[in-house]
């Protein structure tokens, strides 16, 4: 049973349990985009959100992907290790899209082939910005060590990501996941993988089905949600 809020952010909140190594992670309707300057609610985002990374993190988990959850509480709700999250950004990009076309100009839509790895600081006050390996040494927020162990991770999570949206009909354009460790240092998958950190494009029709919706004021936003989250749970 969730006791105390320790943390809120922009789509979830955190709280403390009875057991001090667990957390009770709760999955808010909130959306924002341009670091919290737009935002607006969405009924039933929290819900669907919440369970497409459960389906998600179950099946990482089944293939050697240590992550933060232990269990669904509810719909909306999950029991989860606490860890301390490591305040990088991860993100692979598989075609051109979002901030990498803005910043150098490759074509939106063109296939980036070996993917594009890439770290952001999380840190509002300097709007998350890009970091090499260095500066995230030099900050403080991992060893190389950890980082190199970061990025396996992250290529090992996109070879599976890849195929299993191909299966239900999806194109993964990119993403972005958060790392954090345990207790003992292990470092696990961390926070969410759904239509808020993911681009996600039909393979048919090029539709858009995350939370650019919502950025490009394109409408549908819980439609596409739910759309996702029809096609994974008609997978299952």
């Amino acid at each position: 049973m969730k006791q105390e809020l320790l943390y809120e952010g922009k789509a979830k909140q955190i709280y403390s349990t009875a057991n001090p190594d667990e957390v009770i992670i709760y999955y808010k309707d909130d959306a924002t985009a341009g670091n919290g300057a737009k935002k607006a609610q969405f009924e039933d985002k929290g819900r669907l959100n919440s369970e497409i990374s459960r389906m998600i993190y179950i099946d990482l988990m089944k293939n050697d992907i240590k992550t933060h959850l232990i269990k669904s509480v509810n719909e909306r709700e999950q029991l989860c290790h606490k860890v301390d999250i490591i305040l990088l950004e991860a993100i692979v990009r598989n075609i051109a899209a979002g901030s990498l076309v803005k910043r150098i100009g490759l074509e939106e839509g063109k296939k980036l082939n070996p993917p594009i790895l890439e770290f952001c600081y999380k840190e509002d006050s300097f709007n998350d910005p890009l970091i090499n390996d260095d500066h995230a040494v030099a900050l403080g927020l991992a060893t190389h060590e950890e980082l190199d162990f970061i990025r396996g991770e992250m290529r090992k999570i996109n070879d599976y990501l890849k195929a299993l949206w191909l299966e239900v009909g999806i194109d993964l354009v990119d993403f972005k996941i958060e790392f954090g460790r345990m207790k003992d240092g292990t470092i696990v998958l961390a926070d969410e993988i759904s239509p808020d950190t993911c681009r996600l494009w039909d393979s048919k029709t090029g539709e858009k089905l995350d939370k650019d919706r919502f950025r490009q004021d394109m409408g549908g936003v819980i439609e596409a949600y739910e759309e996702i989250h029809r096609r994974l749970k008609d997978r299952t």
